[in-house]
Parts: C-alpha cells; structure tokens; sequence
C-alpha cells in the first residue's frame, strides 16, 4: 500500500493519544494535574507510528476539589514547586497548537481522542476547553478511540498494563500513573492494534462476495418481518 494517507484511514479523524492524571472523577469540580498528548504519523506503506508529544504538570484551577485518595493514587503533590506547572490554559493551547499543526499537515479534517477509558480523558480535556473558554478545540466532540475496548477485542484484555503485555509492550508499573509514561504506552498500543489489523488483512478494505443464496434468504427474512 505505497503512498498510504493518515488522513485516508480513519475519515479524516486525526488520532490523538492523550492521558490526563487528575485529582478526581468529576470533570467539572476536579482538576486536571497531568497531560500528556502523542500524535501519530503513517508511514507511506501504511504503518502507524508515533510523532511529536507534549506534556505538562498543570495548576489546579481555582476552586477545584483535590480528592485525598486521587492524590495518593497518582502519587501527585499540586503544591510541590519543582513541579513546574503551569496553568490549565497555557498547556491546552500549547497542545492544540501542536495538533492544528498536524491536522493541517496530514490533510485531515479534525482531532480525535486515543486513550485508555477514553470517556475520562475526553470529558475533562473538553470540561478544561470550555473553562479556558477556548474557542477553537480542534477535538470531536463526543467522538473517541477507546484502547481499552479495542485491547479487549485485540487481545482480550482491558487493563492497559495486561493489554501491554498481552501485545509485548514492555510495561514498569512503578512508571505507571505518570501522564506522559501512560500516553507512551497507549501510544505504542494503539498503534500496535492498528498495524495488527493490517498485517492480518484487515485493511485496506476490500469488497466482500455476498452469496447469492445467502442474500436471498436475508430478503425473504425482512418480508417476513415487515407483514
């Protein structure tokens, strides 16, 4: 598949591996203390690989509730001053300046979230878009890849660190947890599940020969279902 397009594989969605450490479960109220963003590149024989990443230690924004358990899970301090945070703002433009970039250069038409659970990462990437009152958020708005239910139909496994292993991804549980070592991973898996596809014959598409018989019998059937 020479001159294979990024923007031709997943209609023209630009796919975007992120991972956010928080100090919570509620987009609204908990704050975002981690990013991390991969975005990912196709080679002309169509593989997928990761490119360029950004990641920041990020302020918690004013009011926010920082959860005692969320903070020993992550093992993340917020007033710690090596941290070298900066606020929620500073780090989504600086991320979404990176991802137009790519965007326009790919050819594709908009972002798409790539992460583990995605429904955690996308509701408080876009909770801190609209508190930043960006704009021009170059994510979908609902639209997402899940690796976790993709490693589950792949390799039959959810938890990232299993699905890594499952896919011979090296994986340090004591590098777990940090946004940037998490976005790598499910970078290198996603990827992982990608290629795999193809390399089985998954993709490109190709037509599929209905039978004929076959064909008649599922037009008998909605007759049926329609008297």
């Amino acid at each position: 598949m020479p001159n294979a397009k990024l923007c031709e594989r997943f209609r023209g969605f630009y796919p975007v591996v992120i991972d956010i450490e928080t100090s919570g479960f509620d987009p609204k109220l908990n704050a975002i203390l981690e990013i991390a963003a991969i975005t990912l590149k196709m080679t002309p024989d169509g593989w997928l690989e990761p490119d360029q990443s950004l990641q920041f230690n990020v302020n918690p924004f004013d009011g926010a509730i920082l959860e005692p358990a969320a903070l020993a899970f992550n093992g993340i301090d917020p007033s710690n001053p090596l941290r070298a945070a900066v606020d929620e703002r500073q780090a989504l433009d600086e991320i979404f300046k990176m991802i137009r970039t790519g965007i326009k250069d790919s050819g594709c038409t908009r972002a798409v979230i790539v992460a583990h659970n995605a429904h955690f990462d996308h509701s408080f990437l876009m909770a801190a878009a609209e508190r930043s009152e960006i704009k021009r958020n170059p994510f979908h708005p609902f639209a997402t890849f899940d690796t976790a239910s993709l490693s589950g139909l792949m390799f039959g496994q959810t938890v990232l660190a299993k699905a890594c292993q499952m896919a011979q991804i090296t994986f340090d549980h004591k590098q777990a947890h940090s946004a940037l070592y998490d976005t790598q991973k499910t970078a290198i898996l996603f990827c992982k599940i990608v290629n795999r596809l193809k390399s089985l014959g998954g993709w490109p598409l190709v037509a599929i020969e209905i039978d004929e018989d076959l064909e008649t019998k599922s037009d008998n059937t909605q007759q049926i279902e329609e008297q």
